[in-house]
């Protein structure tokens, strides 16, 4: 496996070129990327600017738009509620944390059922199949993840108001011990 970075230049004619191929590709190509996990970056060709977010914003943004969408309106909405707020980074990294687990336990399924089916790799049709009889289960177990890590946020979030209490206290803050 190679370290190294494809760098991907995106035109003023909204044409995406790949330096390593020498070729020109689509938003379908750079989607592959992602899904064989090969590291890239995509650079506007005339100011240089770091454009990946900005292309993977855009794969996203089709995903969603064909086929089944993965995020509800109301998940859309409450990140956008987030974008300003003083929790922001917080929660960019919270949603980074919980996809990273969600992405190892998918993991260790993948390779307990290889050895369930002697080294041979699911096709996606066998996922489905497994993931019906599994849902239920896997929902329940994901729920209860939920659940402590929003007790875990709770929690951090009461530490927190104690913290500031503490340190800001004599300042006498409105709505403090009754007062407005």
């Amino acid at each position: 496996m190679k370290n190294e970075v494809r760098l991907i230049k995106k035109y003023p004619n909204r044409r995406l070129y790949d330096t390593e191929t020498s070729t020109y590709i689509t938003l379908v190509d750079v989607k592959q990327y992602v899904l064989d996990n090969e590291p890239f970056k995509v650079v506007d060709a005339k100011s240089n600017e770091d454009l990946t977010r900005s292309i993977l914003l855009q794969i996203i943004l089709e995903e969603e738009s064909g086929g089944v969408p993965m995020f509800s309106a109301e998940m859309l909405a409450n990140i956008i509620r987030f974008y300003g707020h003083a929790m922001q980074g917080m929660m960019g990294s919270y949603l980074e944390k919980n996809i990273q687990a969600f992405m190892d336990m998918q993991s260790k399924l993948q390779e307990q059922s290889k050895v369930l089916m002697d080294n041979k790799t699911f096709s996606p049709d066998m996922w489905s199949q497994f993931m019906n009889v599994q849902g239920p289960m896997m929902q329940g177990m994901m729920s209860n993840y939920v659940d402590q890590t929003k007790n875990l946020f709770l929690q951090m979030q009461e530490q927190m108001q104690s913290q500031a209490k503490n340190m800001f206290g004599g300042f006498g803050f409105p709505g403090e011990d009754g007062k407005k």
